[in-house]
């Protein structure tokens, strides 16, 4: 894999602080679960999209997981990281597969429920390490990811019109 330009890699590193900066900001006690899945996976696209690169999620997903650990926002630790390194994953092969990914309202939509849904893993795993009993733990995480697809499905249906207009106005590939 190549390096990122510089243009590149900042536009991702402010995506990736995007995410962090919205989930500290909107940490209202909302009684939502999953509500954080709408910027984060509207970041993630809209980066993908302005980066279409192979690993370029995954490198804003590894970014906001590392500045989410070293700020000490959210419960697990460092396995925080695979709340924003999974989702990131999603987008990365979903974009492998298609390239027009970002311009599309369909795979948006699909690949944000995708993503959204792979947080699934990520609870399941901190709260083992934890030592959840498997009831609570597999209500929680159903619970989390089911609400978690809505948000990350509306989030993500938000970046098509933007990537199209930056396209247009020749700001990105």
């Amino acid at each position: 894999m190549r390096k990122f330009p510089l243009q590149d890699a900042l536009c991702l590193a402010f995506c990736a602080c995007f995410i962090v900066i919205t989930r500290g900001a909107f940490r209202l006690h909302l009684n939502i679960p999953g509500h954080a899945m709408f910027f984060t996976m509207f970041f993630m696209i809209l980066g993908r999209g302005c980066v279409p690169r192979l690993g370029a999620a995954t490198l804003m997903g590894l970014v906001a997981g590392l500045l989410t650990t070293l700020l000490g926002m959210g419960k697990g630790g460092p396995l925080i990281i695979l709340k924003f390194l999974l989702p990131s994953l999603v987008v990365d092969l979903t974009g492998l597969f298609f390239p027009k990914l970002a311009k599309s309202y369909l795979l948006c939509a699909v690949t944000g429920a995708l993503g959204s849904a792979s947080r699934f893993l990520s609870i399941i795993a901190v709260e083992w390490m934890v030592g959840v009993d498997w009831d609570i733990m597999l209500q929680h995480a159903l619970i989390s990811s089911a609400s978690g697809v809505i948000f990350g499905t509306v989030g993500s249906i938000m970046v098509p019109p933007i990537v199209r207009r930056l396209s247009a106005h020749g700001l990105i590939g």
